[in-house]
């Protein structure tokens, strides 16, 4: 499974959840995708300064700051 984060380079709180994401790959099989929304004109429209979001697909699972417990119970459900 492989989760995005939807990000932009000079935001704080994008690297603050992309270092604990990191963190919690060593411990779970999931692969890290980081996407710039500002590299794309439709995902700046969708996101604006709504940044990060975490998703798996089409599910945002959180925004702003990562939601262990959150991220937790999607990983659960995919099992």
């Amino acid at each position: 499974m492989t989760l995005t984060v939807y990000s932009r380079s000079y935001c704080h709180l994008c690297d603050e959840m992309i270092a604990g994401l990191r963190e919690l790959q060593a411990g779970s099989a999931f692969g890290l995708v980081v996407v710039d929304v500002d590299g794309d004109e439709r995902l700046e429209a969708r996101y604006g300064e709504r940044v990060p979001v975490l998703a798996c697909g089409d599910a945002e699972i959180c925004h702003y700051f990562l939601d262990r417990a959150a991220l937790a119970e999607h990983l659960r459900g995919l099992r």
